[in-house]
């Protein structure tokens, strides 16, 4: 059974951060190393693991605006660090934390946006644009209709009023855009062959060593 299949069965009607990003990685698209654990001893076995610094994040169905709810810890160090922060995620009692997310910390101050919607005339279409928390503030994104040739993918990221962030910036190399091309044109073919996905928002895409990858995402299904 399928990453969708299992959770339609059981009524969601979202993926969790860690179950969207498991959905985009099949389909190709570079996702953060990450994992999910129940008890400290785990997260601190993980972390360990997976090498400093981490990110800790709660993770369950509902929780979709984890920044907001302060469910997030960035930048772990070392074992009390991330021991601390562990607490304090499953101490929580005002929202349903089910896991805890271990995640690879990705530093970089660019971040953008992708995305998939379902326009009741047009039908799937891909955004791009600017991400982090100027998605919302600056709205500098634009659309696509699937499916995607390369040429569109390429002329999106030339649209935006901000692409001179996909250059190089302060001695940082510019943004392989051959990579981040095969994310927007997969964002359009997952449209296009799965239905029961509605929305899919991936917010933050970081930069790592000029790469793409998908730092947070979110999958909407269908329930029709």
């Amino acid at each position: 059974m399928t990453i969708l299949d299992e959770a339609l069965k059981r009524g969601a009607t979202t993926l969790s951060e860690h179950e969207s990003k498991l959905f985009l990685a099949e389909q190709g698209i570079p996702v953060t190393r990450e994992c999910i654990k129940q008890s400290e001893e785990e997260v601190l076995a993980a972390a360990e693991t997976m090498g400093y610094p981490v990110v800790l994040k709660a993770s369950g169905d509902e929780l979709s605006h984890k920044t907001e709810l302060k469910l997030i810890e960035l930048d772990l160090r070392n074992e009390d660090e991330v021991r601390q922060a562990c607490r304090r995620l499953i101490s929580r009692h005002d929202v349903p934390v089910r896991d805890v997310l271990v995640q690879q910390m990705i530093r970089g101050d660019r971040e953008l946006v992708a995305g998939l919607t379902r326009d009741e005339q047009f039908g799937p279409c891909v955004m791009f644009g600017l991400g982090g928390i100027f998605t919302e503030i600056l709205e500098d994104i634009v659309f696509r209709v699937a499916p995607l040739t390369r040429a569109d993918a390429m002329e999106m990221m030339d649209a935006i009023r901000a692409r001179k962030i996909l250059g190089p910036v302060r001695g940082k190399p510019p943004i392989n855009r051959e990579r981040l091309a095969d994310i927007l044109i997969t964002l359009g073919e997952i449209g296009l062959r799965f239905q029961t996905v509605q929305e899919i928002d991936i917010n933050p895409i970081k930069i790592l060593d000029g790469k793409p990858v998908a730092v947070d995402a979110l999958v909407v299904l269908s329930t029709e």
